[in-house]
């Protein structure tokens, strides 16, 4: 491959006008509309992407690394060990990006699983080129700067005597082909972006800030290359009643005083359909009961957790005459005096 500044026909230490200046009367001579000769079509496109590349002061930089005053140490590990020089082209695909999207989950759902869909917006393959990023009847060519190498090189001189330096063509960003005809719908993408229906199955006994990972879910590549992965962060909505503790379910389970005092059989619900409850007579404030496999399901493993209830004695604030008349007979069969009578001994009242 030629050197750039040897293409247009001026030294290394060239201005940019210089620069412009040259490509302008080269331009002028080898211009298709001009000079219809293939080989002067040919040197034209060289000519204009020499121009490309040092009229832009950037690239220019980039080029001239390998030169007298620009190689250093890396650039010439990099030639000799292969670190520097591509070999061969690379592939215009590119793997595309993961997601992270989050889904929000009631309790329910969480507890057994749920059959979801989402609409996402996302990267999809470009219906028009199906990936090829060219408009359809059409087909990418090779790149008439590298030839299809997908690089370029050229002889510069170092504290090591002349070397043969390899750097990516900037014509074809190294893919050694070029578009000369770009899908209109994609804009030589190979994808697009759209909205997209995404079903998903969510596992039981999954739990809040826990991610599932859907491999290949993510956007569509460039140019129609694989696909990235979509991760989904569980959000669980708080519940009115239950709350969750593993695979456990609790909830606060309030009786009557009366049901707590004499014993009582109480229905309630939960996920599982009406449930009967047993409230034995004496019952506590803060006693516990387990209702076996009525908790979550178990994400990794066979089973549910435990529904817990925990008791709150409920002790009317407001009586009417006829529950006062009640209780204090209550009081008097019971035998509260003598128990009241205990209780003042304990805190050193009743003593002479």
């Amino acid at each position: 491959m030629s050197d750039y500044y040897e293409v247009l026909g001026v030294s290394e230490n060239a201005t940019t006008e210089e620069i412009k200046k040259a490509y302008r009367k080269l331009a002028r001579e080898l211009h298709p509309d001009i000079n219809p000769d293939p080989e002067a079509q040919e040197r034209f496109k060289a000519v204009t992407h020499a121009y490309e590349v040092l009229a832009d002061p950037q690239e220019r930089q980039k080029y001239d690394r390998g030169g007298d005053q620009g190689v250093g140490l890396g650039d010439i590990f990099e030639t000799f060990f292969g670190g520097g020089g591509q070999r061969g082209p690379r592939s215009r695909q590119q793997r595309g990006q993961d997601a992270l999207l989050r889904v929000d989950l009631d309790l329910k759902e969480a507890i057994f699983g749920a059959s979801k869909t989402m609409t996402i917006a996302t990267a999809v393959l470009c219906p028009t080129c199906e990936g090829s990023c060219a408009q359809p009847g059409t087909k990418v060519e090779v790149c008439d700067i590298c030839k299809g190498s997908g690089s370029i090189s050229r002889q510069v001189q170092s504290f090591m005597g002349t070397m043969v330096t390899s750097q990516p063509c900037g014509s074809c960003k190294g893919t050694g082909e070029v578009i000369p005809h770009p899908c209109q719908t994609c804009r030589a993408q190979g994808r697009i972006r759209e909205n997209r229906e995404l079903s998903l199955d969510i596992p039981a006994g999954v739990q809040d800030g826990m991610r599932l990972h859907l491999p290949g879910e993510g956007e569509v590549g460039f140019a129609g290359g694989p696909a990235g992965d979509l991760y989904l962060e569980v959000s669980i909505d708080p519940h009115p009643v239950f709350s969750r503790d593993g695979d456990d379910l609790t909830a606060r389970f309030e009786v009557p005083f009366t049901d707590a005092a004499l014993g009582a059989e109480v229905e309630i619900e939960t996920f599982d359909g009406p449930q009967t409850v047993s409230v034995k007579a004496g019952t506590q404030t803060g006693d516990k009961i387990n209702l076996k496999s009525l908790g979550a399901n178990k994400l990794r493993g066979n089973g549910r957790g435990n529904l817990v209830l925990e008791f709150y004695v409920s002790i009317p604030s407001k009586l009417d005459r006829k529950q006062k008349e009640l209780f204090q007979k209550l009081s008097e069969i019971g035998g509260d005096k003598a128990g009241l009578a205990q209780r003042r001994q304990g805190f050193g009242f009743g003593k002479k």
